[in-house]
């Protein structure tokens, strides 16, 4: 047997059924039509969110990382609960927009933005946080050109990395960001060419579960702007710390104590010196705000033996859940949270393998995993599925075809 990942505390059985948002799965999947389907809950995402602020330092700001899910109706919900959004592309920049959110609340960060781009980010009044010294200059070429003056912070590349990170986003050679030693020339370069100067943008690292390492990260990341700025001779207007708080997918894992981080971090702002006491900050947070509040839902189709293995065969698998599939970001294949919906309060009874649809054996969702019976027509739930699943996974491999998405 192999364990899954701990479901989410918050779901429950409702007639024997797992429940979202207070309805059945057989109900949801009913109203969509199909499967398989994402489930995302309103009232999850917006607790996640309370909890949160009720943790952090008040004077802290919160943005929502749009890469983790840019489903539309989620985006126009999670817009009246944040105070801004980062985004990393131009095509992000358009649904950001069609969700409400002001540009004025918008940063743009990623490694090689295109020329039409850095136009529409400049002319729209967004923050750009420049990579290179050749992005900043492009962008101080496009402003010129425009007679507008760009709104620009520098994301720097530090010379350390966020502790027990999923994904280590600095320290050493990276694409992303301006490695720190580099960053004072450039932010007088900027600020001497009557740019917009916004600060700067620290990304050290995601998906940590270890509230201790996030705290020192934090520490690290608070120094390391406060020195750049000293020897730049610059203010600091804004300063995104970056996130990557982590949530709990595999067996084994804890929760990230958050009123920890959340208390290090009101004792770090309560010393700031002198560069950063007029600083607005920032955390950005993607799937730690809707990862959890994200089922994915997908039918048994067969059920088969195999030299005595028994395989439960659905309609869904790597193609919208690459993540659960163990080929997105990890190197030894666990299981993801998953349950039987169709009998969410059963017990578990038989050892078998979840595969989906694909002609490739790397389209498995949960190997020996200890389930209860399940038959043809019964309903799987992938759970952790709110980020990083519909629109990272390769939806299109084998003419498939995307999933289907609801917000309730």
């Amino acid at each position: 047997m192999k364990p899954h990942g701990p479901i989410p505390p918050h779901f429950s059985a409702l007639h024997g059924e797992l429940a979202i948002g207070g309805r059945i799965a057989s109900a949801l999947v009913k109203e969509a039509g199909d499967t398989p389907l994402f489930v995302y809950s309103r009232d999850l995402i917006a607790a996640r969110i309370a909890d949160l602020r009720t943790a952090m330092p008040e004077r802290l700001r919160l943005h929502y990382a749009m890469k983790a899910n840019p489903y539309g109706p989620l985006l126009e919900f999670i817009a009246d609960h944040v105070d801004g959004l980062d985004i990393a592309s131009g095509g992000e920049l358009e649904q950001a927009r069609a969700a409400g959110f002001l540009p004025r609340e918008i940063s743009f960060a990623g490694p090689g933005k295109r020329d039409r781009e850095l136009s529409a980010a400049i002319r729209a009044g967004v923050t750009l946080n420049v990579e290179s010294e050749n992005e900043a200059e492009r962008a101080l070429a496009f402003g010129k050109a425009l007679d507008i003056a760009p709104r620009l912070a520098i994301r720097v590349n530090p010379n350390f990395d966020l502790r027990g990170s999923g994904m280590k986003m600095g320290g050493g050679a990276k694409p992303f960001g301006v490695d720190e030693g580099r960053v004072p020339e450039l932010a007088r370069r900027i600020v001497d060419a009557g740019a917009n100067w916004r600060g700067f943008h620290i990304y050290a690292g995601s998906q940590a579960l270890d509230a201790e390492a996030i705290i020192q990260s934090q520490a690290s990341t608070l120094e390391l702007a406060a020195r750049l700025a000293r020897e730049a001779g610059v203010t600091v207007p804004h300063f995104n710390m970056g996130g990557g708080f982590g949530i709990p997918y595999f067996d084994r894992d804890a929760p990230l104590d958050i009123a920890a981080v959340g208390a290090a971090l009101e004792r770090q702002f309560d010393t700031l010196p002198p560069e950063l006491t007029e600083t607005e900050f920032v955390i950005e947070l993607g799937r730690y705000l809707v990862g959890e509040a994200g089922v994915y839902l997908t039918r048994i189709v067969d059920r088969k033996d195999s030299h005595g293995v028994t395989y439960l065969i659905t309609d869904g698998g790597l193609h919208h859940q690459l993540a659960a599939s163990g080929n997105f970001g990890t190197v030894v294949r666990r299981n993801y949270p998953l349950a039987i919906a169709s009998r969410f309060d059963a017990d578990a009874e038989e050892l078998v393998n979840v595969v989906g649809c694909l002609c490739t054996p790397l389209d498995r969702l949960a190997d020996q995993a200890h389930l209860p019976r399940a038959e043809v027509g019964d309903i799987v739930a992938v759970f952790c599925a709110g980020a990083y699943g519909a629109t990272a996974s390769p939806s299109a491999f084998l003419g498939q075809g995307a999933a289907l998405e609801m917000l309730v």
